[in-house]
C-alpha cells in the first residue's frame, strides 16, 4: 500500500513538472520606431517628445504584454545599441537575428507612422523568430499627437488585436 502512495505521488509530481515545463514563448519587444513624414526639413530627425513618446509607449507594449501572462518579456539591452542602429523595418531581417541572439522565440517591432500632428498610425509586427515569418501585423489610426492618444491605440493594439481571441496568442513552449 505504502508502496502503490509513492508510486502515485511520483507520477502525480511528475505531471505537475510537465504542466510547470509548459512555459509562454519568450518575446523580445524592440522599441518603436519614428517615421516622420509631417516635418518640412526631414534631415532636422526627431524631437524630443516624439523620442520620449516612443520609448512611453514601448515600455507599455513590454508591460502589458507581459502582464497578459501569455509572454515571458526578455530583456533587449544587450542587443538595443543595435537595434537602434538599424532600421528594423527594412534591415532584410536583422531583428530576427537580434531577438535568436536573446534566445527569443518571437519577436515585436513597431514603427509609427507621423503625417501630420493631427493624424498618426501605429504598426506592430509580430515575427517567430525561429522561422522568420511574419506572424500578425496590427494597426491603428489615431487622431492627434498627445501622451494620452500614443497610450490609448497602444493600448487597444494590445488587448483588441494581439491578445485578442480571435488572433490568438501563440502557444506555450515546451
Amino acid at each position: 500500500m505504502l508502496r502503490s502512495l509513492a508510486v502515485l505521488a511520483l507520477l502525480s509530481l511528475t505531471s505537475l513538472a510537465q504542466v510547470s515545463a509548459a512555459e509562454p514563448p519568450r518575446l523580445a519587444v524592440f522599441d518603436l520606431e519614428m517615421i516622420d513624414t509631417s516635418l518640412q526639413d526631414p534631415t532636422r530627425g526627431l524631437r524630443a517628445d516624439d523620442r520620449d513618446r516612443l520609448q512611453r509607449t514601448s515600455d507599455q507594449l513590454r508591460k502589458e504584454l507581459g502582464e497578459s501572462g501569455k509572454f515571458q518579456i526578455v530583456d533587449i539591452s544587450a542587443v538595443n545599441v543595435a537595434a537602434h542602429q538599424s532600421n528594423l523595418q527594412a534591415c532584410g531581417g536583422c531583428d530576427v537575428k537580434l531577438a535568436q541572439q536573446l534566445d527569443a522565440d518571437l519577436g515585436i517591432t513597431g514603427v509609427v507612422q507621423k503625417i501630420s500632428n493631427l493624424i498618426l498610425n501605429i504598426r506592430l509586427y509580430l515575427r517567430d523568430v525561429h522561422s522568420g515569418r511574419l506572424i500578425a501585423v496590427v494597426n491603428a489610426d489615431m487622431r492627434g499627437d498627445t501622451d494620452e492618444s500614443w497610450s490609448r491605440t497602444m493600448r487597444y493594439l494590445i488587448h483588441e488585436r494581439l491578445l485578442a481571441p480571435n488572433y490568438g496568442a501563440p502557444q506555450a513552449r515546451q
